[in-house]
């Protein structure tokens, strides 16, 4: 099967969404899919487009056993609701460039649905709408929208119009469901839960536990407004008078780390450290196996979570125990999976407590994190999701 995959974000970019499609295009061409993937040179989410990129209407280029062509985008840091849509527009206009290049198709998955549906249309196949998450819903929820505005009831009216649309609806989060059928007026059958997935090849257990130095707890990912830096800071500060022997790292990019950074000056921290590192998915496997303790620290929504976060899977995939902060979805995962211990999101003296209990209990610590690799291998392999991916076109081409 002939598979057009197009997505604005893929690594290096960070981020979700990012990981979802090279994990999706991976997965897909390990069950004999042929393979292209359409994305915007890499730019998320500091904005600065790479050397080898500039001054290029498009770039071709193989990653694994897979075609990747790169299209035009603008040096802009993607901050604000403004320079996203300038970004958005960007890519549906320049993935077009791309056409030439892109052969037989049979089937189009799209994390970009503009494109996606467009190349759909061109191609005469079918298009799976993928939706990583809720945005407008996720907007409600952490209050940067008002619920029954005129603007969020247009755009929930353009939503409706894609989702119409697209042959198939792929979301990462059983959750989603619900609303996606009442809300935007889409049946059921066409709805089919993909789980992000993992790439058990690279996400593997140490051969070395810990860093051999302090006990180390580890953020990894995008500096961005889902999630919340503060927790960990404040978590930081009461762990800073109990035991200098527990360390937190966090690494990654994004537009939150000059506040990131003031506040862990106002806050005088001496055991929080952040690298403002982009790092390969090799080097971010590598640096998560090296940890003792692996954190999500999601914001407090409204309502329950409803998503499910890809770091969750490459958490469980190396082996080490989480302390998931969140209410909903990924609260109920890692309790069900027993990879972890969870608290309330915002909660900075649970989580203080529940880094030490880690660190007093080794033995509880290692016990989590070998209970969910065979659980991944099984349920969120790569291959798993390309084979349920692949099965899903075929009943719809």
């Amino acid at each position: 099967m002939e598979v057009l995959m197009i997505a604005q974000y893929f690594p290096p970019d960070l981020g979700g969404s990012a990981t979802r499609a090279y994990n999706m295009a991976k997965g897909l061409a390990l069950n004999g899919c042929s393979v292209t993937v359409i994305a915007a040179f890499p730019h998320y989410p500091h904005g600065n487009i790479p050397r080898e990129y500039r001054w290029k209407p498009l770039k071709v280029e193989f990653m694994s056993n897979f075609k990747v062509i790169r299209t035009l985008m603008p040096p802009i840091k993607s901050e604000g609701f403004f320079k996203r849509l300038v970004l958005i527009g960007a890519f549906a206009v320049s993935s077009l460039f791309a056409l030439p290049f892109v052969g037989k198709v049979d089937a189009v998955w799209a994390s970009s649905w503009v494109p996606g549906l467009v190349y759909g249309k061109i191609k005469r196949v079918p298009v799976a709408l993928n939706v990583d998450d809720l945005t407008l819903e996720d907007l409600v929820d952490l209050g940067m929208v008002k619920e029954g505005s005129l603007l969020l009831r247009m755009a929930e009216w353009v939503y409706r119009l894609f989702f119409v649309k697209g042959d198939v609806i792929t979301p990462i989060s059983p959750a989603y469901n619900d609303i996606i059928s009442r809300k935007y007026c889409v049946r059921p059958s066409r709805i089919h839960v993909v789980r992000g997935g993992v790439d058990l090849s690279v996400f593997k257990p140490s051969e070395t536990e810990g860093n051999g130095k302090k006990f180390t707890v580890l953020y990894s990912g995008a500096f961005s407004i889902a999630y919340d830096f503060e927790q960990i800071f404040k978590a930081a500060k009461i762990i800073e008078d109990l035991d200098s022997d527990i360390d937190f790292v966090i690494q990654g990019k994004g537009e939150l780390l000059d506040s990131m950074l003031s506040r862990i000056e106002e806050l005088d921290l001496k055991n929080v450290k952040i690298t403002d590192k982009l790092l390969s998915r090799e080097a971010v496997a590598e640096l998560l196996g090296q940890a003792d303790v692996l954190v999500l620290p999601l914001v407090e929504f409204k309502k329950p979570y409803r998503g499910m976060s890809s770091k969750l899977y490459e958490y469980q995939a190396v082996g080490k125990p989480i302390i998931c902060c969140s209410r909903g979805l990924p609260r109920d995962y890692v309790k069900e999976t027993n990879s972890g211990l969870v608290v309330y999101p915002g909660d900075c003296e649970a989580l203080a407590k529940a880094v030490i209990e880690l660190k007093k209990n080794r033995l509880l610590a290692q016990r989590m994190g070998y209970n969910v690799r065979e659980y991944v291998e099984s349920e969120a392999s790569i291959e798993a999701i390309g084979l349920k991916m692949e099965e899903i076109f075929e009943a719809i081409a």
